[in-house]
């Protein structure tokens, strides 16, 4: 299997919502931007598939000495062998990737988050500068263009987050900040129980508002003669969104099951999107 085999199968086998709004990129660029996804996946699966955390910390240690190994033309992974010729050519920063395995070791040692800056740090690391990488990849020409990567980043982890806070806590984990409970009256058992209050809805309705006002904000801030070029990441936006509003129309109850949108919808909203910019 070549390398970027390797990392189709690899965001293929995710099913993932990213993966619709590669499907229409050219060639080479989706080649670069598939590869990154599968980076993406492999570190993030040392944290969710790896049981011991000595273990974990030490996968992702290697990551990181084979990220130091991409960078200086000796790659060894199929995956950063598939990066490797995107490198130069769309100027992907090695600490950009340094920071995605930053944020999935901060996965290793917390399990909660005191408050809204502390989340928002963590959202950054695994979100938000995969959007600044997918940015470049896409092409931009105006800088404002990564103010609008980076807080999309930020949203798609966020309504990741609200979708997930049943499965989350079936782990152990709460990524809802702990000064937000307590303002929504909300005990962390409630979350851990699964026991869906009326105080567990207003709380979900406070984390809606927060991920939209950052779709809002990257939209905004969106240059018109980078639109069409960024078209994957509107993609991905007009699904994520359409997530968000599935799980608002179905009283935030993520506790106890995990909303999703059906391959069909999600390949009509893409090809809708993409027509539209």
């Amino acid at each position: 299997m070549t390398p970027d085999a390797y990392c189709q199968q690899k965001a293929a086998a995710s099913g993932s919502s990213f993966y619709y709004s590669f499907l229409f990129l050219p060639p080479e660029r989706r080649r670069a931007i598939t590869a990154l996804y599968a980076f993406c996946r492999e570190v993030d699966d040392v944290v969710d598939e790896t049981g011991e955390m000595q273990i974990a910390a030490a996968k992702l240690a290697w990551w990181r000495a084979e990220i130091a190994s991409l960078y200086a033309g000796n790659p060894q992974h199929p995956v950063t062998r598939a990066l490797a010729p995107f490198i130069e050519k769309y100027s992907l920063a090695r600490e950009h990737l340094g920071e995605i395995i930053n944020g999935m070791e901060m996965d290793l040692t917390q399990t909660r988050y005191l408050d809204w800056p502390g989340l928002e740090r963590y959202c950054h690391r695994v979100a938000g500068v995969v959007g600044l990488l997918a940015a470049a990849i896409f092409g931009y020409r105006e800088a404002r263009t990564l103010e609008y990567a980076r807080d999309l980043g930020i949203a798609f982890q966020l309504t990741n987050i609200i979708r997930d806070v049943g499965e989350d806590a079936r782990k152990n984990r709460i990524y809802l900040p702990m000064d937000e409970l307590k303002r929504f009256e909300v005990p962390a058992a409630d979350i851990l129980n699964a026991r869906q209050t009326p105080q567990f809805r207003a709380l979900m309705e406070f984390q809606d508002r927060r991920a939209r006002s950052y779709y809002d904000r990257a939209l905004a801030a969106l240059p018109a003669a980078d639109r069409r070029a960024q078209r994957p990441g509107l993609i991905m936006a007009a699904i994520y969104k359409a997530l968000l509003e599935e799980i608002a129309r179905e009283g935030f109850r993520v506790l106890a099951q995990r909303t999703s949108l059906t391959p069909l919808r999600k390949f009509w909203i893409a090809w809708k999107t993409w027509l539209a910019y």
